[in-house]
């Protein structure tokens, strides 16, 4: 019985697994490559494409199959994306982008619950909205979904939400740089594309539009915002747990539901800074982290009806785009008045 069980599960992983290499192979293309659209984001698509065409076709016992890979996968993923990190990268950028990232992340984080509140939508989506928008677009996402384990089509909601404002970022960023319309020197920029853009795959899409002097800062600073989910994840933790608390006492007594593979992705950055792996090695395992983190994205999809992103309504977008403004703004203000007093 349990080997049938096994065998069931490891057909849903092997689904899962081949749709991920059909999303590589897509990615390939050059108009995608153009776009700077990642696996991940091509895989949630093939995802939802699959959930709203042969997921009722499929055996029920290749469910846990796909949910593994949108839990265990997932939380392994992100502990190995701190492979793409090193704590020199602090150094490197110094205070203006440190300080221009924590209050982008602050602001967007609290902001976009606040707002979501206002807007009388739903809690968890409003979460992962601001947190995908104030850090590192899906990957947040996914990160604050494993902490706060809500239903899969929230997570692709607002997956959804951080690819459509970032993608129209990384196209209008150069443009309005070369138009002289930001007034930003190329150190401000680079600032300012790091701290507002939501994907890091946006960031080096629109940094090498700009030119390396740009693109370097902008990739520093963006990775800095990515290790700002440590703290944030941690604090989530915490929520939850006092959520928990003060719903039921007798459900968690307390607990605080620590997010460990944060700590994990800690961790690893620290273990990274010490620059102990030859690049090749380095260059692999975030090969293989790609891939992990394009199977969760896959399993998320598939999990993600057309039904339930009528549920969720058209208010996800309408926070999405409020906090969209926010970042054009308030980064763009950030990084003409206050980065300079630091750089």
């Amino acid at each position: 019985m349990l080997t049938e069980k096994r065998s069931s599960m490891l057909h849903g992983v092997l689904l899962i697994g081949l749709f991920s290499c059909a999303a590589f192979y897509i990615g390939e293309a050059n108009i995608f490559k153009e776009l700077s659209f990642s696996p991940m984001i091509i895989g949630i698509v093939l995802g939802m494409l699959y959930a709203n065409s042969l997921r009722n076709h499929l055996p029920e016992t290749w469910v846990p199959g796909i949910q593994f890979c949108s839990k265990k996968l997932l939380r392994l993923g992100i502990i190995l994306y701190g492979f793409r990190l090193t704590f020199q990268d602090i150094v490197n950028v110094g205070v203006a982008g440190i300080l221009v990232d924590t209050v982008v992340v602050v602001v967007t984080i609290l902001g976009g619950v606040y707002v979501g509140k206002l807007l009388k939508m739903d809690r968890d989506i409003a979460l992962l909205t601001s947190i995908g928008s104030g850090i590192c677009g899906a990957a947040a996402v996914l990160g604050a979904e494993s902490t706060i384990q809500t239903k899969p089509y929230k997570t692709a909601v607002a997956v959804a939400t951080v690819v459509i404002f970032g993608t129209i970022s990384m196209f209008i960023y150069p443009i309005a740089y070369r138009s002289g319309l930001l007034h930003l020197t190329p150190d401000e920029m680079g600032i300012y594309a790091g701290a507002t853009l939501h994907e890091v795959a946006h960031t080096v899409g629109a940094g090498n539009a700009m030119g390396t002097e740009i693109s370097n800062v902008a990739i520093i600073v963006k990775m800095i915002r990515v290790m700002l989910l440590v703290p944030v994840l941690l604090s989530l933790g915490y929520w939850v747990a006092a959520q928990a608390r003060n719903s039921s006492a007798t459900a968690t007594k307390g607990k605080v539901a620590i997010p460990w593979f944060a700590l994990g992705f800690l961790g690893v950055i620290a273990f990274n800074s010490l620059n102990l792996l030859p690049s090749n090695v380095i260059d692999i395992i975030n090969y293989i982290d790609t891939f992990l983190l394009t199977m969760a994205m896959v399993a998320l999809g598939a999990e993600t009806s057309i039904d339930k992103f009528k549920k969720a309504g058209a208010k996800p977008f309408i926070l999405a785009f409020i906090l969209y403004v926010w970042l054009l703004a308030g980064g763009w203000a950030l990084s003409r008045y206050v980065a300079p007093l630091f750089l």
